[in-house]
């Protein structure tokens, strides 16, 4: 008998850490060569990693949420061979889970130029405390790659602030912390969460809802947002829907608001390229498409995600509607590949029933445009001199500054307001 000892492989693609999402064993565990161990995220991925071998699992070398260096320990088994502590054994292959990360979303779009990062040092295993101390000297910063991103992004030397974390690793409240004290502090001091306290309910943040979490601060904070709002009559698109939803085939789809609303963004947008498209900040290059590809905002049990919609411009309504229904139900239900999950270049975000009068969407980054669609409602309304009553539907939208002039954005949302508003120039 003796202790296995199974480090964390090397992903590729220069990662050189991962954030725990999901175990799938426990301490007590026999398990058989080739089973799944841990899945682990990283800002490409998500991986499920294998075991390297059989035997019974001793030893979990952290918890959900915590970052793991490539080359840390990471399970430890007994095993009927001999330890492996002194040698180095032969990683295997991880299993690419058809998921990406809020990609970090969007979620979904090309991910900007990525800066090499050195191979980590050799950690080693301490048996009695398990916790990583930094030695004194050149001792290397204890970051994740989006607090490293933020630090570059603004200037920030990592080395003059404490963190938080275990084996004082940087966490964005150090950072948030040494930024709202003008540079004068080193961090946040470490918050103890052993203490139970009644009606509180303390969850960790981790995997696709930090990425999330992440993405928003960094779409929020890095794009000058604008917001237009607007009043749409649909009283004759609301007419024409449900003729269409009557006479329509059974293989069909039901038609909403959302495959119209499409449509006309596709019809409208050669004439406004600007909203069309994606802007690089590292590398100051902005992409405008012919082609359009609508994101579709959409809630699901694990967050948020923005499956797209490819190619509108060629589709019919029905098109539209059937791979809008298809691509969201996919992100819903977990089995969306990861072509169904990138490549938007515009988004549209809409919470139906509950969508409001107003709001102020967040950017996907790296697009430079959103559309909100809110509730439509039946209002009274003066129309030739006369008050009635017509189907009213607001929507909100948000442009980078940096790259959609104010008269711009406000020229788009009016074009796609004629559109609804007049509901046959859709299909002219």
């Amino acid at each position: 008998m003796g202790d296995y000892v199974f480090k964390l492989p090397d992903i590729g693609e220069g990662v050189v850490e991962g954030e725990i999402v999901a175990w799938h064993v426990k301490v007590g565990d026999s398990i058989k060569e080739d089973d799944q161990i841990v899945d682990i995220m990283t800002d490409k991925a998500t991986v499920t990693i294998p075991s390297p071998t059989s035997g019974i699992v001793t030893e979990l070398s952290g918890e959900v949420g915590d970052m793991i260096a490539v080359g840390s320990a990471l399970v430890t088994f007994s095993t009927d061979g001999s330890s492996n502590v002194n040698q180095v054994e032969k990683s295997p292959e991880p299993e690419v889970i058809e998921e990406p990360v809020i990609e970090e979303e969007k979620i979904s779009q090309p991910i900007a130029k990525e800066i090499k990062k050195p191979a980590p040092k050799p950690v080693e295993l301490i048996t009695e405390s398990k916790v990583l101390v930094p030695s004194s000297g050149n001792t290397r910063i204890l970051a994740s790659p989006a607090v490293r991103r933020r630090a570059r992004d603004a200037e920030l030397d990592l080395s003059v602030v404490s963190g938080s974390g275990p084996a004082g690793r940087i966490r964005h409240a150090d950072l948030d912390a040494y930024i709202a004290a003008g540079g004068t502090v080193t961090g946040a001091p470490p918050t103890s969460y052993s203490t139970k306290r009644n009606d509180t309910n303390e969850i960790k943040v981790v995997g696709l809802r930090r990425k999330i979490a992440e993405q928003m601060v960094k779409s929020k904070f890095s794009i000058p947002h604008f917001s237009y709002f607007e009043e749409i009559d649909v009283t004759e698109l609301e007419e024409l829907r449900q003729m269409l939803n009557a006479t329509r085939d059974n293989d069909q789809p039901k038609l909403t608001y959302l495959p119209f609303i499409m449509m006309a963004l596709a019809k409208i947008m050669p004439n406004h390229k600007e909203c069309n498209a994606l802007y690089n900040d590292e590398n100051n290059i902005v992409t405008q498409y012919s082609a359009v590809h609508l994101g579709i905002a959409t809630q699901t049990d694990r967050g948020l995600f923005v499956p797209v919609v490819k190619h509108v411009e060629a589709m019919d309504i029905w098109q539209s509607a059937s791979e809008m229904q298809r691509v969201s139900g996919a992100a819903r239900n977990g089995t969306a590949s990861l072509d169904d999950l990138s490549g938007s270049t515009f988004t549209i975000t809409s919470l139906g029933r509950d969508g409001g009068l107003g709001a102020t969407p967040i950017i996907n980054h790296p697009e430079v445009s959103i559309l909100g669609i809110h509730k439509a409602r039946e209002m009274p309304v003066v129309k030739d001199g006369k008050i009635v009553v017509r189907r009213i539907m607001n929507v909100s939208s948000s442009f980078d500054h940096r790259i959609v002039d104010g008269a711009n954005g406000a020229a788009l949302v009016q074009a796609l307001k004629r559109m609804l508003e007049y509901p046959a120039l859709i299909f002219m």
